[in-house]
Formats: C-alpha cells, sequence, structure tokens
C-alpha cells in the first residue's frame, strides 16, 4: 500500500514538474525563440534615449570652498579703518555647501552660504550690504562668478544677525575628469 502511494506521489509530481516547465518557458520567451532572450541596445538606441534621460545626483559633486584672504568682512567708521575701537560690523562664513546634478553634459550647481554679521563697538541700527562673491573655477579658468550684496539689518538689542544666500542653477559643460572647484567669500572691491 505503501509502495502504490509513493508510485502516485512520484508521478504526480513529475506530471506537475512538466507542467510548470512549460509555463516558466513562456515567461521567459520560451517557444524556441531566443530574439529577445540575449538583446542589447545598439549605440543608436542608447544615443536616442539619453535626451529624455532623467538627471542624476552627481556622485563627485565639485568641492566648495572659502577662498583665502576673504573669510571675514570688516565695515570700520570714517577715518577709523583697521582701529578695534573703530569696527562698526563683521561678517563671517558659517557654513558653505552644494547640491549638483548631472545631466546630457552639464554638470547643474546649487550653492550655497551661512553667515553672521555681528555689530561692533560702532555698529549702528542700519543696514548693511554683505558683499558675497561665488566663482565656479574648472581646470583653473573662470566659468562664473557673481557677486551678491545681501541686505542685513541688526535690530536692537541683538548683536548680530544670521544670513543665507543660496544661488542655484549654475550650469557648468562636464565631461569628467576635469577640476571643478567652488569657490565663495566676501568681496568688498568686486
Amino acid at each position: 500500500m505503501l509502495a502504490i502511494k509513493l508510485v502516485k506521489a512520484f508521478a504526480v509530481a513529475a506530471v506537475a514538474s512538466v507542467s510548470l516547465s512549460a509555463c516558466v518557458g513562456s515567461f521567459t520567451g520560451g517557444n524556441g525563440s531566443s530574439q529577445l532572450q540575449n538583446k542589447s541596445a545598439t549605440q543608436t538606441e542608447i544615443a536616442n534615449s539619453a535626451p529624455t534621460a532623467f538627471p542624476i545626483v552627481a556622485s563627485e559633486c565639485p568641492e566648495i570652498r572659502v577662498r583665502p584672504g576673504a573669510e571675514a568682512f570688516m565695515l570700520y567708521a570714517k577715518g577709523q579703518a583697521g582701529e578695534a575701537k573703530g569696527l562698526r560690523y563683521q561678517a563671517v562664513l558659517d557654513k558653505q555647501s552644494r547640491n549638483c546634478l548631472v545631466s546630457n553634459g552639464l554638470i547643474t550647481v546649487k550653492m550655497g552660504v551661512v553667515g553672521r554679521l555681528l555689530a561692533g563697538p560702532k555698529g549702528g541700527n542700519d543696514t548693511v550690504k554683505v558683499p558675497v562673491r561665488f566663482a565656479v573655477e574648472r581646470d583653473g579658468l573662470s566659468v562664473f562668478s557673481q557677486k551678491y550684496d545681501i541686505p542685513i539689518t541688526i535690530t536692537p538689542p541683538n548683536q548680530g544677525e544670521e544670513f543665507i544666500k543660496v544661488v542655484e542653477n549654475v550650469a557648468i559643460p562636464y565631461v569628467g575628469g576635469e577640476e571643478i572647484i567652488i569657490w565663495v567669500g566676501f568681496d568688498p572691491k568686486g
């Protein structure tokens, strides 16, 4: 009796495996045709799909640095330049950041800076325009440079105010392998 049950079980398993192999074959294009199984895109198909491809976040976004000598901005009372007691305001950069997207041979950069304006001994209740410059160099050559005068008012009793400046959609031609550096700093002469 046990032998008959084992024979029936093996027979059912054999029929099931043959039936399933037919189903699996149809899922993988298995009517004997291997036309779709080993197909690769041609160079023309790849090129035609590139303009509509989604942009990707750059794996290596260019470094953002504070330009040496442009880390702080000091504004003095008239005739007291360089004197500690004549300092009206001092601005410093606290943080800088950037974000990049790469698409169609361009790297599009969004960059920003956070800083503080501090009142000095001669500071008042006026609005100060803080001159911040963003610049992008590619292989040592400038491809973007823009100065922004950021108006800041320190309202008493505060002795300082934070400021934020974000610059978006700066497009840089990008092939790969170039040295790209983003610079930020104060530019009172610019």
